[in-house]
């Protein structure tokens, strides 16, 4: 016989009505033991919940997208950045009894036609340019864009503090005795994720009263393969540099493969640094430096953002910044030619 909210009810001593809050989601009219000892008995009771009729009762679909950009005609690749995140978001959305429907936008103009056509109940935009958040509106709709720094009244951003991150990069690089530092990333505007980290980065140059040469920015795509390639031209265009800042840590790694191959010593020709502290970062030799954020709590904090104003119509007026750290493993180290420094 199939288990009913009044079984439910009587064994955890309260009412109906308190168990249905807890499974549609409304926690805010229930404690916090409360909620634990009926989903608890939900778990051990094998209790399914008929997922229309919540949805009906709660005249909410209890469907979150996360979209994300994706060409039209291309299949959906993600870096393992982006995987992460939506592991963590989907994780969490699961424990509150969301779904997450994942859904990749040629044209931010899909961004309202997704909503409406599926009937979401929030948004979480990932990957997406400033440029790009700044012209989507969705009305009556809670939007969370992720690692953005757009204006847009109508989401809200978490991000990590990309600009500590690029200072305390270069400022560890120009420590060691590195001058001749590139930075790597993708092509930036005046705007945006990697326009923050090179700002950082070039900040460390100013403190150290230190003068950056623009002619070694390095562009180049966020993958293994494109740092492989970016490895292999390193040492015949850039002979001189000694350091290498790369803004994530696929990127990064994909130049520790192809500084290998092209017979480059790492750290001992050339020192790499990435950013956001992926887990097979250390995994490879030598492991890599990197600048680490916290995706776990990336993907929480949007995630409680999130909900908040889906289930309690609150709203934080400000975006949300999460802090970065120095990871230190085997893949910098002072410079051979750097001056008073053994090594």
């Amino acid at each position: 016989m199939a288990v009913t909210l009044r079984d439910i009810a009587d064994e955890a001593g309260v009412s109906v009505m308190t168990v249905s809050n807890v499974v549609n989601g409304k926690s805010a009219r229930v404690s916090q033991a409360t909620i634990d000892r009926v989903t608890g008995i939900m778990q051990r009771r094998g209790y399914v919940p008929n997922a229309p009729a919540r949805s009906l009762a709660a005249q909410r679909s209890h469907v979150v997208g996360v979209l994300v950009p994706a060409d039209e005609g291309d299949s959906l690749l993600m870096s393992p950045h982006h995987t992460a995140v939506i592991g963590g978001v989907e994780r969490q959305l699961r424990r509150h009894g969301y779904h997450v429907l994942l859904r990749g936008i040629a044209d931010p103009a899909e961004v309202s036609e997704a909503v409406r056509g599926w009937s979401l109940d929030g948004v979480i935009l990932l990957g997406f340019l400033d440029e790009e958040v700044d012209g989507i509106a969705i009305d009556g709709v809670p939007v969370v864009a992720v690692d953005s720094y757009s204006d847009n009244p109508g989401t809200v951003g978490v991000r990590s503090d990309d600009v500590a991150g690029g200072f305390a990069a270069g400022r560890h690089l120009i420590e060691l005795g590195h001058r001749a530092i590139a930075f790597a990333g993708p092509h930036f505007s005046d705007v945006g994720v990697v326009r923050r980290r090179f700002d950082g980065f070039r900040a460390a140059f100013d403190a150290a009263g230190l003068a950056f040469d623009d002619r070694r920015i390095l562009e180049s795509p966020t993958t293994y393969a494109d740092g492989r390639r970016l490895a292999e031209t390193l040492r015949t265009e850039h002979p001189d540099v000694t350091a290498v800042f790369a803004t994530a840590d696929i990127l990064a790694i994909g130049m520790l493969a192809g500084l290998a191959d092209a017979g480059v010593a790492v750290p001992g020709d050339v020192s790499v640094i990435g950013f956001d502290d992926l887990e097979f970062g250390g995994f490879v030799s030598p492991g890599l430096t990197t600048i680490g954020q916290d995706l776990t709590a990336k993907a929480a904090e949007t995630t409680r953002i999130l909900l908040a104003e889906i289930e309690r119509d609150e709203r934080p007026s400000e975006p949300v910044t999460l802090d970065v750290r120095l990871v230190e493993r085997g893949s910098v180290a002072a410079p051979r030619s750097a001056p008073g420094i053994a090594r």
